[in-house]
């Protein structure tokens, strides 16, 4: 059920009015508890009951690791808990890869071998939930949260609808203290919910799907040989709009859907694009996964306490894991291994050069941003090229080592690409330091109105295809 489809707004309308005829708060609960099973079960029926399995699981893995007196059994619980979370997405989702990857590596050792892929479908959102849900028991078994009391709040908080499929990845430290106590929206919230679900559905179905897709679609759909530098850099920069509005757009619906029921999940995106420097991206980028592997992986294995060399294994793995996160590919692991070096390089310089200070002054601000700016830029070749191959085409025609590919985007396509891309930039650099609210409380009320009003207009004539968000694929 995608947010941007007429049964998903029929969906919605039946939960809030169910929500709030209802009064008694252990129902209404159980109203968002059910409907978030029928919201995922629109996909595919029975992977509810993997959804349902991991939660049964997990509640118990951590029950049992609070009784536990000793640290043996403690860690035996947690490893369950880890054991059948990373058990089920390994399968799911990295099944055919690694058969793949296992295929190549022997042909490459001179066996001749080809196996058919796995008949595997991929349950939509697993990675989402199962690291939200990993990080409870983790939370528990390091003695920072207690076990829930309640198994319907627990429940709901893994499969709260709004955020279940493609996050943000909350944190049960955040949502479950906010079932203890009945929720309802006040006329301020539900107005705030409803503006963010439309300034998200604009984002994904006009900016993203009607404006910039079609030139990163051409673009990168190109099989027939390498393109035109301009038309690889247009197509490049169009994806880097796309996957923004794609999904901050989720993000910014499944905050305000979530407001509308008087519940508050954390921001996911803010202003990447303003970046100084790669560690102040990834502040800024996909919030509730960076700082996920942050928390749980990268400082479990030392951080930056433990010498320059093991700091960079450190970055280096940890950003891996988080490319191989994205996708069962190995230009996702690329991907997530180039934002490793951009790290290193930036820890090493800040090591080599520890009283330089880059933001010191406007031109140092410019520079850098565009510096990051650019480099994030690049990196985006990586995660939407389907082969190394499609990589290297694109790489030799943006540094103009090919200057005769073909010329394949309209005019139109390559300036409406332009526009929406200096006008992301300039908002971005405009707004890095506050939230969307903070500026439009600012503007008048009329503006206000307006703006809202031509967001919905848009949304009305574009008629969009109902195309899913790009992350469900994760």
């Amino acid at each position: 059920m995608l947010f941007n489809s007429l049964i998903f707004v029929i969906f919605f309308s039946l939960i809030v009015l169910l929500y709030y005829t209802v009064k008694d708060w252990k129902k209404q609960k159980s109203i968002l508890l059910i409907g978030s099973y029928l919201f995922y079960a629109a996909w595919n029926p029975p992977f509810v009951l993997l959804l349902w399995f991991s939660t049964v699981v997990d509640w118990i893995a951590a029950k049992k690791i609070e009784q536990s007196a000793e640290k043996s059994q403690k860690k035996f619980w947690l490893c369950v808990s880890l054991v059948v979370n990373l058990g089920f997405l390994a399968f799911f989702k990295y099944g055919n890869f690694a058969l793949e990857s296992f295929t190549g590596l022997l042909n490459l050792a001179g066996m001749s071998v080809q196996w058919a892929p796995l008949d595997i479908i991929l349950p939509v959102g697993i990675s989402f939930y199962t690291f939200q849900t990993l990080s409870y028991t983790i939370d528990v078994y390091r003695g920072d949260l207690k076990p829930s009391k309640s198994f319907l709040d627990f429940a709901l908080y893994v499969t709260f609808f709004p955020q279940l499929v493609a996050g943000p990845i909350v944190r049960a430290v955040d949502f479950i203290p906010q079932c203890e106590s009945p929720k309802k929206a006040n006329t301020n919230q539900f107005g705030w919910g409803l503006y963010f679900m439309t300034l998200g559905l604009f984002q994904k179905v006009v900016l993203a799907d009607v404006f910039l897709a079609p030139a990163a679609d051409a673009v990168f759909g190109w099989s027939k040989g390498p393109l035109a530098p301009l038309d690889t850099w247009i197509g490049t920069l169009a994806f880097t709009g796309q996957i923004f509005f794609d999904f901050a757009g989720y993000s910014t619906c499944a905050i305000g859907a979530a407001l509308c029921l008087g519940f508050v999940i954390p921001d996911n995106f803010r202003f990447p694009y303003a970046a100084m420097g790669f560690s102040n991206f990834w502040q800024r980028w996909h919030i509730s996964l960076s700082s996920w592997l942050r928390d749980y992986l990268y400082i479990s294995l030392g951080g930056n306490r433990v010498g320059a060399a093991r700091t960079a294994i450190n970055l280096m793995f940890t950003m891996l894991l988080g490319g191989l996160w994205h996708g069962a590919s190995w230009t996702f692991v690329a991907w997530g291994a180039l934002h490793g070096v951009y790290l290193i390089i930036e820890h090493s310089l800040k090591s080599i050069f520890p009283n330089i200070n880059m933001t010191e002054t406007r031109p140092k601000r410019i520079f850098v941003r565009l510096i990051t700016f650019f480099f994030v830029v690049i990196s985006w070749v990586f995660f939407r090229s389907n082969t190394f191959e499609k990589v290297m085409l694109s790489f030799l025609a943006m540094f103009g080592i090919i200057k005769d590919g073909a010329m394949i985007l309209p005019t139109i396509e390559i300036y409406k690409v332009v526009i929406v891309i200096f006008a992301l930039v300039m908002s971005h650099w405009f707004m890095r330091e506050n939230k969307i609210e903070y500026f439009v409380e600012k503007l008048p009320k009329p503006l206000v109105v307006a703006f809202w009003s031509f967001m919905v207009f848009a949304l009305i004539i574009t008629q969009g295809g109902n195309n899913a968000f790009i992350y469900f694929q994760f």
